[in-house]
């Protein structure tokens, strides 16, 4: 096992530092002078907002995801809102989303006033199951109080959904799909990259995120043409172009042009690190597979590793052996959605998502980002070990 971009910052030889979930200040020293580069030109030209960092990272992006239109927005959240508000969801309609992911998925649609419904997940790859969505529409459908509209699939940890048959399942049913994509940017399925594989997606650039900004950000991704220029309305107050007339209710969603600067930057090395946390997932699992439960991809899919996330017994007693050893993990996450105080008004008492609440009480995420060392590994492996 390699290390094609050490960092500077820290010795590999040092085996008592901590080694942390994340390492932003690694990035940031190995890619300083471009990104200070950047962050200047905008200081000198001035454009703070919708400047022309903003539209050179949306033509990156873009390609990259092989979609004609990249939207630059202001959040992962916000992006989810526009894709709802551009699709005309709103109150009386149900917006299936996953039951095991964070809170901003459901909190994006009942933002815009719709009802999120909750559907189980797979217990091999923790997205939504196809076979509970079905479910949960018929149910939906025979109760008839609301109207299905959409469905939210998440990708979750990095690991695309299960597209091709969520979508058979939504043409069926005339629902329409928004990819949140907010961990996943990177990813790949048979089908494409993340970003073609649902008619809309939406992705973060929250600072710990895979591709992330030194603040708050995300981007809306799309093949229809009509869907963009909702969209780009929507983010700016619901006006075309330069006029002031409002079109639409809009928004104030835009990126902000110092925060393009930066993931232009780290755009330029976004290749390498996504193959150096590849290898760190392969060397993971080819040292705990035997001893945890660890990822399931399945072939034709790439995850981006936002994180590397493996089921343990008595997960909370591993978490504090780990944490004794240096170790620092997260918990992503220990609450299903349907058992979250802020959603309880559109969640029955008999309401039950049983791979969910299990998934809750196992999930233990291990550190997992490109200037990881490999004795920085070997240290996580070894411990997980001796603890469990």
């Amino acid at each position: 096992m390699t290390v094609p971009m050490p960092s500077p910052a820290v010795s590999p030889q040092d085996d008592l530092a901590p080694v942390t979930l994340y390492a932003l200040d690694r990035q940031r020293a190995r890619i300083e002078a471009t990104l200070r580069a950047g962050m200047d030109r905008v200081l000198d030209h001035g454009q703070f907002v919708l400047g022309p960092e903003v539209a050179a990272l949306e033509a990156e992006l873009a390609d990259y995801c092989g979609v004609p239109h990249a939207i630059g927005v202001s959040s992962g959240r916000d992006a989810l809102i526009m894709a709802l508000m551009a699709l005309g969801v709103g109150p009386g309609d149900a917006v299936f989303v996953p039951a095991f992911t964070f809170s901003a998925t459901a909190g994006s649609v009942a933002s815009v006033g719709a009802v999120p419904v909750f559907v189980d997940v797979d217990a091999a790859t923790f997205n939504m199951d196809p076979a509970a969505l079905e479910t949960a529409i018929a149910n939906i459908r025979s109760e008839g109080r609301l109207q299905p509209k959409a469905v939210m699939p998440v990708d979750l940890y990095g690991l695309p959904a299960d597209y091709e048959e969520i979508g058979a399942i939504a043409a069926r049913e005339g629902l329409h799909i928004i990819a949140d994509a907010a961990q996943s940017l990177g990813g790949a399925a048979p089908a494409g990259p993340v970003g073609s594989l649902a008619p809309i997606s939406a992705v973060s650039f929250y600072p710990t995120k895979p591709l992330g900004a030194y603040g708050d950000g995300g981007a809306v991704l799309t093949n229809d043409d009509a869907l963009a220029e909702t969209v780009r309305e929507i983010r700016s107050h619901g006006r075309s172009g330069a006029g002031d007339e409002a079109l639409r209710l809009g928004m104030t969603g835009r990126l902000d042009t110092i925060q393009a600067a930066v993931l232009l930057a780290k755009f330029e090395v976004f290749a390498d690190e996504m193959v150096r946390r590849q290898q760190i997932a392969e060397h993971y699992t080819a040292g705990l597979a035997d001893v945890v439960s660890t990822p399931d991809i399945a072939a034709g899919y790439r995850s981006a590793w936002a994180l590397y996330t493996v089921r343990v017994p008595d997960r909370d007693r591993v978490r504090k052996g780990l944490s004794d050893a240096g170790i620092q993990t997260g918990l992503f996450y220990p609450t299903p959605l349907h058992r979250h105080g802020a959603f309880q008004p559109w969640v029955s008492p008999d309401d039950s998502h049983p791979v969910a609440e299990q998934l809750s009480r196992d999930v233990l995420s291990l550190p997992i980002y490109p200037d990881l060392t490999d004795r920085e590994a070997d240290r996580v492996i070894a411990a997980l070990r001796a603890v469990i």
